[in-house]
């Protein structure tokens, strides 16, 4: 049972990603977590982690043991609730990451009416807008935009989402509307740092026709929320996903620039690390998400989509705020 009990204390060390936290956790000093460690290392006879004063990080040994070893936990947990006759009743600890604005605005929410339906599941929710590596940071399910990066994840949908580009009536009124995206570069535009993508750089496609425009203005920020105050107090032209600018766009507030071209497109996914065997705290998790964000796959997701009557569920509620 050695060799079971260093699994779990290896999969407890990288969820938390810093020796100190699992010392915490395991009601250890720090040395002491740093000497298991090492002692796993020694019987291994391989380097499971590149430690730093500052991080550490998994060498390919250690993602081969890290993600061999949970998936061994979670078979011996099927087999325990089998020859126990218990339920198969989900419980544990699910650490979850989501990006700033859409984790806030929407996933946070969810996982509120999650533990609801699963007392047996702790949810440890890591918001950022940094690029996130699951395996290497112990996490369980990244709820991100775009497809899946890494072919050792497992990615389903959620939502359909299109980018928009849109500005306050009365910034329009008084620089008038750009009639083609060249025209984009003559006119103040709110731009916001985003990981993964060009600054400053918007591309626009209609049919065949690609144009990418190079867009400036006073104001820049790394946060969307910052970004729609600015625009909707007429400071430029600023380019957002419906989920987060569509009832604005539906009220009125706000005034789609372009509407016959279209931006890359922003769909919303879970990732979660492929294994052959997904522990039941991911599986029900994800089953969740799919269920909440159900009103939210139409097609190409239009406008409609993203408004005050999306659906009758949980997550039309929380559009409506």
């Amino acid at each position: 049972m050695d060799a079971v009990s260093d699994l779990a204390f290896f999969a407890l060390l990288m969820k938390h990603g810093q020796l100190a936290a699992a010392a915490q956790q395991l009601g250890l000093t720090p040395p002491a977590v740093s000497k298991r460690l090492s002692a796993l290392e020694r019987r291994l006879g391989v380097r499971l982690l590149n430690r730093t004063t500052r991080r550490i990080s998994l060498t390919p040994e250690g993602e081969l043991y890290l993600v061999e070893g949970e998936r061994v936990l979670a078979e011996l947990e099927a087999l325990e609730r089998a020859v126990s006759g218990a339920q198969a009743r989900p419980r544990g600890t699910l650490r979850v990451a989501a990006t700033l604005g859409f984790g806030r605005r929407h996933v946070a929410p969810a996982l509120s009416r999650f533990v609801q339906r699963h007392p047996g599941i702790d949810v440890q929710l890591q918001l950022t807008d940094r690029p996130v590596n699951l395996i290497e940071q112990g996490l369980d399910v990244h709820v991100r935009f775009g497809e899946v990066p890494d072919a050792r994840l497992t990615a389903r949908l959620l939502a359909r989402n299109q980018r928009v580009l849109c500005a306050a009536p009365a910034y329009l009124r008084d620089a008038g509307e750009p009639a083609t995206p060249r025209e984009l570069s003559a006119h103040r535009c709110i731009v916001i740092r985003e990981a993964q993508e060009t600054f400053g750089t918007w591309q626009l496609r209609q049919g065949r026709r690609l144009e990418t425009v190079k867009v400036r203005g006073a104001l820049t920020t790394n946060d969307g929320e910052s970004a729609l105050a600015w625009a909707l107090d007429g400071q430029g032209i600023v380019m957002r996903s419906l989920w987060d600018a569509g009832e604005l766009l539906r009220s009125g507030r706000l005034q789609r620039v372009l509407p016959g071209w279209a931006l890359p497109p922003a769909d919303i996914y879970a990732l979660f690390p492929a294994r052959d065997h997904v522990t039941p705290r991911v599986r029900v998790f994800v089953d969740f998400l799919l269920d909440e964000f159900s009103a939210l796959r139409p097609g190409a997701g239009g406008l409609s989509a993203w408004s005050a009557e999306a659906s009758s569920t949980g997550m039309a509620a929380s559009l409506r705020h």
